[in-house]
């Protein structure tokens, strides 16, 4: 078929969406001189229309045409709103085997999004008539057979590095001029919502964009004008009789803003002009962190920890236990729908009532379920622990659909909410909070559901600006232990500070007030990071835990640290854990151990060391023979001396 014939028989069609769909799809394969869906795949395995279980709004099929790690296609009628397709598409992509490209087409028109994971999104529009252009045919038959030259060069790590840098030279200069840092980085994380919520839509009509040209004919109005702006984002309202959404959620709390200068102004266009519907959370409170807290900024630029490191504590603490828990209640929905299919009258409405109880219990699980980052720094481990739940909530929720109709996908209802963190530094804090918002934003656009509203910023109290190891009784005069909130899981990187070093870096009150608080249970020299997993593995015995995972030194399996170890695994079965592996603090590549750990009361999973299937794994992090319970020799008394070690710097100042 020529591209002539193909436009002179489309343009002409009036056909509904459902009789027409599949011959336009035929045709663009004869077009692309491609084998269509039956002809190429008879069984439907690979490249196939209606694939997918019946959708529950009706219709057959999660896309109308799916081609295995290529795309899936939805049609619509003429003139139908082609961003509802692309909703639809979002919503069953997860159980599409998330396809790299996601195309929609009302047989006039032609929209291509790609779809890969961490790179930033763009979108190929065109019409019937640009088929005539060999450059668009060759773009449509590389999504059958060549998907990866679809693949946008730019990765969200890069664009969120762009922006990092634009706001960090902002911020040095606003302190430059004597403003307060705390304010200074408290206007920023404004400036940077404001946008990406315009970049979403959230703010309509490019509000911030316009108003900043409109500014830099004047800078001296500047502040009046963001002023204005946040004051009607704070509670919602009309600014230059357009409607803004209520946001707040303590970032929009008033109107305050700084004056700027035309420097200034020029760069926030500049950062404007960035795609920030695109910015990667997971990195996002690292690097905004340096530029904004004064005591990091020698780390602008340095390295920083990618998210697959991170969800080597996230994937077998979260995602791997409660996917094991719903194939269990799968396996008894599925029971119960055979019973109903068998069954005749009330025998039958138990049976399928029994599978919606299922259903409903298991939702309740994730939305009731709570993880705890107790030193969450900029949010890095609570933005993809929520990513993650929202993500088995997703996929659930469409198996339980694809297992009967009846079975309808439910509207996500985990959110902000089930996590919860605890940062000493306010900068760090409040970072976690913009770096939640926004992933929660983020995976509701992309999975074709709306965003929150009324306000579209819940508070996140949840995420609390205090220390997390000891608190000042003021009632009683006394430091005690720091409370932690209640979770059902445990992750995070806590501060790697060696316990020879606590007294030069912390000071010598804050340091006796922490040994003071937890002497008998820890030793005088243990690193810093071995408080968290005292606290963490008393709430284990207790039973208010189910599974605990933290970064640690790659000191925790020896020497003064090893009797944490030694105490937890009483109580406790570590499951899973990296003996050596890359890891950045501060900007400075080390090496950590990564250790998960679990009540041995509950459902052990599948033990792993260093990745591979282990036996049994030791506290000192071995497998094998636990060399910890070895005693030392009597014999060896008063004969054997350890000999002369380096502790500390060794200063010669002449």
């Amino acid at each position: 078929m020529t591209p002539a014939e193909f436009i002179s028989k489309w343009c002409a069609v009036d056909l509904k969406e459902r009789t027409a769909s599949q011959s336009h799809f035929n045709d663009i394969c004869r077009l692309l001189d491609i084998e269509d869906p039956i002809t190429a795949d008879p069984k439907g395995d690979w490249f196939t229309f209606e694939k997918g279980a019946s959708k529950t709004g009706g219709g057959e099929g999660w896309a109308d045409v799916w081609r295995k790690e290529c795309f899936a296609w939805e049609y619509k009628g003429k003139k139908k709103d082609l961003d509802r397709a692309f909703a639809q598409l979002q919503q069953y992509a997860i159980a599409l085997d998330n396809p790299p490209l996601l195309i929609v087409s009302d047989m006039d028109r032609f929209r291509i999004h790609t779809n890969w994971t961490n790179t930033v999104q763009e979108v190929h529009e065109f019409a019937l008539d640009d088929l005539l252009d060999g450059a668009t045919r060759d773009l449509l038959r590389n999504c059958f057979l060549d998907p990866e030259r679809l693949k946008p060069a730019k990765t969200r790590q890069m664009l969120t590095e762009e922006a990092a840098e634009e706001f960090s030279q902002l911020a040095q200069r606003l302190r430059a001029r004597g403003h307060e840092a705390h304010t200074v980085a408290h206007f920023v994380n404004r400036l940077v919502f404001c946008m990406f919520a315009e970049d979403v839509r959230l703010l309509p009509d490019h509000m911030f964009t316009k108003m900043l040209k409109a500014s830099i004919k004047a800078p001296a109005r500047f502040e009046q004008n963001a002023s204005k702006l946040f004051a009607a984002m704070h509670k919602g309202g009309d600014l230059d009789f357009t409607p803004i959404e209520w946001f707040n959620g303590g970032l929009f709390d008033d109107d305050s803003a700084f004056p700027l200068e035309r420097e200034d102004i020029d760069n926030l266009i500049v950062a404007a002009e960035l795609d920030w519907s695109e910015i990667d959370p997971s990195i996002l409170g690292t690097l905004f962190e340096r530029g904004l807290d004064p005591d990091k900024r020698s780390q602008l630029g340095a390295h920083y920890t990618d998210r697959d490191k991170i969800m080597q504590i996230v994937e077998p603490v979260i995602i791997r236990p409660l996917m094991a828990e719903w194939e269990t209640v799968r396996a008894k929905i599925e029971e119960a729908l055979a019973k109903a299919e068998k069954a005749t009258g009330g025998a039958k409405t138990r049976a399928e009532t029994e599978a919606k109880r299922l259903q409903a219990e298991w939702h309740e699980r994730l939305r009731n379920f709570r993880v705890l980052d107790p030193a969450c720094g900029s949010g890095n481990f609570l933005y993809l622990s929520l990513l993650a739940l929202k993500d088995i909530e997703h996929r659930t929720n469409l198996e339980a659909e694809a297992l009967s109709p009846t079975l309808a996908a439910r509207f996500p209802s985990s959110g902000p909410e089930n996590v919860l963190g605890i940062e000493l530094n306010p900068y760090a804090a409040e970072l976690a909070r913009v770096s939640v918002w926004i992933g929660e934003i983020q995976w509701m656009r992309r999975n074709g559901f709306e965003a929150a509203k009324n306000p579209i910023l819940k508070p996140l109290s949840n995420i609390e600006n205090r220390d997390a190891i000891v608190v000042f009784d003021e009632s009683e005069s006394v430091w005690k232990e720091a409370n932690w909130p209640l979770a059902n899981v445990i992750v995070g990187n806590p501060p790697f500070l060696g316990g020879k070093s606590m007294r030069r870096t912390l000071g010598e009150e804050s340091t006796s007030v922490i040994r003071r608080v937890y002497d008998g249970r820890l030793a005088a020299f243990s690193d810093l990071v071995c408080y968290w997993f005292e606290k963490a593995r008393l709430l284990i015995e207790d039973g208010e835990v189910e599974r605990c995972g933290f970064v640690a030194t790659k000191a925790i399996a020896k020497n003064a640290n090893l009797p944490v170890l030694v105490r937890l695994s009483e109580v406790a079965a570590i499951y899973d854990a990296w003996q050596n592996e890359p890891w950045v603090v501060d900007g400075a590549a080390v090496r950590v151990s990564l250790v998960c750990f679990a009540s041995k009361d509950s459902e052990i999973p599948t033990l792993r060391l260093n990745g591979a299937t282990a036996k049994n794994i030791n506290p000192n992090l071995t497998s094998g023979l636990d060399t910890t319970k070895v005693a030392r020799l009597n014999e060896n008394a008063s004969s054997v001396f350890i000999g002369v070690q380096q502790s500390g710097p060794l200063t010669v100042d002449r």
